[in-house]
């Protein structure tokens, strides 16, 4: 809901350590790939009870995110980046949740099934829209520089960040958090399906 809001703010934020990395030969894949390293690391924390070591991986998991984007910029983007970003992105959504489940079964593994489901709706709300409006030559103003249209919503990445965080931080409130979250997402689901529908009904010329 306030990616795009943000966006301008985290370029310039990023700018400079990413030319930093740039100088020292750093790539965008490499970054990127780190970064999912690191929030698996977060996912294994989680499921240990290690919350705060957990909090500090998603956000060198995010810091990463960022700072790929920025390094690809600045040399030369790739359709492989953008790929890897995008997958390992959605990748990463789905596995945080789950290590909150390992952590406690009996009491997280419902709340945290209906999250990743609700997230499953989503993201597959979200590329399935990408690609058809890839398919008709669409583009999103609002996220020029992202790799495919970027669709927003109720629950876009920076809502999803502020959900991790809170449950690293409030651990015991992971099961309202989760079916809090879920039902924004749904609400989410709904809009981009209503979107696609009244969007790709019309004739494409």
């Amino acid at each position: 809901m306030i990616d795009a809001r943000l966006l301008p703010f985290i370029k310039r934020a990023l700018d400079r350590p990413a030319r930093a990395l740039v100088a020292r030969g750093i790539s965008a894949d490499q970054i990127t790939l780190a970064g999912f390293g690191i929030g698996l690391l977060g996912v294994v924390a989680a499921a240990a009870g290690l919350f705060g070591a957990a909090l500090l991986c998603l956000a060198l998991n995010r810091l990463a995110d960022g700072l790929d984007g920025a390094v690809a910029r600045l040399t030369r983007p790739t359709d492989r980046g953008a790929f890897l970003d995008i997958a390992l992105d959605f990748m990463f959504y789905g596995l945080f949740p789950l290590g909150f489940a390992l952590h406690d079964a009996p009491t997280n593994a419902l709340p945290a099934a209906v999250l990743i489901a609700s997230f499953i709706g989503t993201g597959s709300s979200f590329l399935a829209f990408s690609i058809i409006a890839e398919k008709r030559g669409i583009t999103s103003d609002a996220y020029p520089t992202k790799g495919i249209y970027y669709l927003g919503g109720l629950t876009e990445g920076t809502e999803t960040i502020a959900l991790f965080v809170a449950m690293c931080l409030f651990p015991a409130l992971f099961p309202w958090l989760a079916y809090g979250f879920a039902a924004l997402c749904a609400i989410t689901t709904i809009t981009r399906w209503m979107a696609g529908w009244r969007l790709f009904s019309r004739d494409h010329t």
